[in-house]
C-alpha cells in the first residue's frame, strides 16, 4: 500500500509486469480482491487513509514497510544496511555493483534505478541482502543487519523528529540492535556520529579523511580535470590500493570508502572491489546528464537536503564551462520551512537559481511557507534567484535564456527529473513522463 496518485515510470513498469495498481485509495480496492495474507504500507500512508482503516478490520497482519524490511533482513546470512542522511542510494548502488553478477548473487533494494539490475529491486539468493535503511519515522530501529553503514547524520525529517538530538538518539538505539558478530561502519569525520560508537556491541570499523583516529582513510587525494577523485585507500596506516573514481566530488570519496570497507569486512576479494568501483555506473538522477539544448548540458539530481545541494553545486561549479543554472523543486512544506535558512546557504555556487512550487508529497498544504520565501532570502544574500511556478513556465524561461556551454541542473526528490527531460527533449509534461 503506497501513495501513487498518478502514473509514473515505476508504476508503468509494474503494470507492464501485470501488477494491478489502484491510483485512488479507497476501501473498495481491498473489497475487490481476495483476502490477503499480509498488508504492507509505506510511510506516505497516514492513519486517516480510508484504505488503511479498512485494512485493519480484515484480521490479517498490517505492518509498515520498515517492520516488513526488518523481518526480511533476518532471512539473509549477510544483510548490509546503508544508513545516513546523505549518500545512501549511491553507496547501496556501489555495493550492489560490486556484488552483482558474481558468485554472491545479492538481493538488492535501492532508492533509485540502476541500469545493471534494470531497476531498483533485484531478488537473488538468501546469502546477501543490500538495502537502504532510511531513518524516517525511526524505521531503522526495526532493523537487525549483520553489517550497518552510517554515512553521516544531519537535521532532516523534522516533521517527525524533535531535533538533531532526537535523530541522533534514534541512531544510537539502532546501533544497540547489532549483535556481537555484526559490523558497524561509521564515518567519524561527522561529529554527529561520535556518540554512536559507545552503543555498538559488535565490531566497529571507522573511516574518514580528516579524523586521524579512523581505521580506514583516504590519502594523496587528487582530482582530474573533470573533478573525478583518485586516492590511496589506507587501512591502519597501510596502503591497500590506489583507486580512481568515475564520479565527481569529494563527497563521493566518502561513499566509495564506505562501500570498500563494507566489502572488506564481508571478505569480498579486494581486486573485485577495486575493479567494480572504478567501472561503477551511477544511479539515475545522481548528477545524470539527460541531454542537451542549444549546446547546454541538461542534468538532473536527487539532492533535496541543503547539504546535498551545496555539495553537488560546489563540485559542479569548479569545472563548469559557462554558467551553472539550478532549478530547485523543494520537497515537502515541513522540510522547506524548518530548513529554510539552511537552504538559503546552499546555492552560492550557482550563477542562477530558479525555485518552482513546493512538492507536497505526503503532506497537506501549509499556507505558512512558500517557495517565494526561499527566493526572497536568496536574493537578499546576493544570489540571482527567481520563482517560477510551473515546469512548463520554467522550460520556456530556460529556452529563452540558455547559453551555449551552460550546465542546467534540476534538483529535488520529487519530480524535477521530468522537467530535465522536458527541456532536453522539448516535451510537454505528459510526453516527458512517457519518455522515462
Amino acid at each position: 500500500m503506497a501513495q501513487i496518485e498518478e502514473k509514473n515510470p515505476h508504476s508503468k513498469q509494474l503494470e507492464k509486469l501485470g501488477i494491478k495498481i489502484y491510483y485512488e485509495q479507497t476501501k473498495n480496492n481491498l473489497q475487490s480482491i481476495e483476502k490477503p495474507d499480509l498488508i504492507v504500507y509505506t510511510d506516505a500512508i497516514l492513519d486517516d487513509n480510508e484504505e488503511l482503516i479498512y485494512a485493519r478490520t480484515l484480521g490479517v497482519p498490517v505492518v509498515t514497510r520498515g517492520v516488513f524490511l526488518g523481518a526480511l533482513m533476518k532471512n539473509y546470512t549477510h544483510s548490509i544496511a546503508i544508513s545516513g542522511s546523505h549518500g545512501k542510494s549511491t553507496v547501496t548502488s556501489m555495493i550492489s555493483s560490486i556484488l552483482y553478477n558474481t558468485k554472491y548473487n545479492p538481493s538488492i533494494l535501492l532508492g533509485g534505478d540502476l541500469d545493471s539490475i534494470k531497476g531498483n529491486v533485484l531478488v537473488g539468493d538468501r546469502d546477501y541482502l543490500v538495502t537502504e535503511a532510511c531513518e524516517y519515522k525511526a524505521n531503522i530501529i526495526n532493523y537487525y543487519p549483520s553489517t550497518v553503514i552510517v554515512l553521516n547524520i544531519s537535521p532532516d525529517h523534522l516533521d517527525f523528529y524533535k531535533g538533531l538530538d532526537d535523530l541522533i538518539h534514534t541512531f544510537e538505539r539502532y546501533m544497540e540492535n547489532l549483535n556481537e558478530d555484526a559490523n558497524a561502519i561509521i564515518n567519524i569525520d561527522d561529529p554527529n556520529t561520535h556518540s554512536l560508537l559507545s552503543h555498538v556491541k559488535g565490531k566497529i570499523h571507522t573511516f574518514g579523511i580528516e579524523n586521524k583516529d579512523a581505521k580506514y582513510s583516504a590519502e594523496n587525494i587528487k582530482f582530474d580535470e573533470a573533478g573525478r577523485p583518485s586516492f590511496d585507500f589506507i587501512e591502519n596506516g597501510e596502503k591497500i590500493f590506489r583507486i580512481s573514481l568515475p564520479v565527481i566530488g569529494r563527497f563521493n570519496i566518502y561513499n566509495a570508502m564506505a562501500s570498500i570497507v563494507a566489502m572488506l569486512v564481508t571478505e569480498v576479494d579486494k581486486d573485485l572491489i577495486k575493479e567494480r568501483i572504478e567501472s561503477y555506473k551511477p544511479l539515475h538522477r545522481r548528477m545524470e546528464i539527460v541531454g542537451e539544448y542549444k549546446g547546454a548540458s541538461i542534468m538532473t539530481d536527487y539532492g533535496h537536503h541543503p547539504k546535498e545541494i551545496k555539495s553537488t553545486l560546489d563540485a559542479l561549479s569548479e569545472h563548469k564551462k559557462n554558467r551553472l543554472v539550478c532549478i530547485f523543486e523543494p520537497h515537502t512544506y515541513s522540510r522547506t520551512k524548518i530548513l529554510l535558512h539552511d537552504f538559503e546557504k546552499s546555492f552560492d555556487s550557482a550563477d542562477e537559481v530558479i525555485v518552482t512550487e513546493i512538492y507536497a508529497a505526503r503532506e497537506h498544504f501549509d499556507p505558512t511557507i512558500h517557495s517565494k520565501d526561499l527566493v526572497k532570502l536568496l536574493v537578499e544574500r546576493g544570489v540571482n534567484a527567481k520563482y517560477i511556478k510551473t515546469f512548463e513556465e520554467a522550460k520556456d524561461y530556460i529556452y529563452k535564456t540558455v547559453q551555449k556551454d551552460d550546465l542546467v541542473i534540476t534538483t529535488g526528490c520529487g519530480i524535477p527529473h521530468i522537467l530535465a527531460y522536458m527541456i532536453a527533449k522539448d516535451r510537454c509534461f505528459d510526453n516527458a513522463l512517457d519518455d522515462l
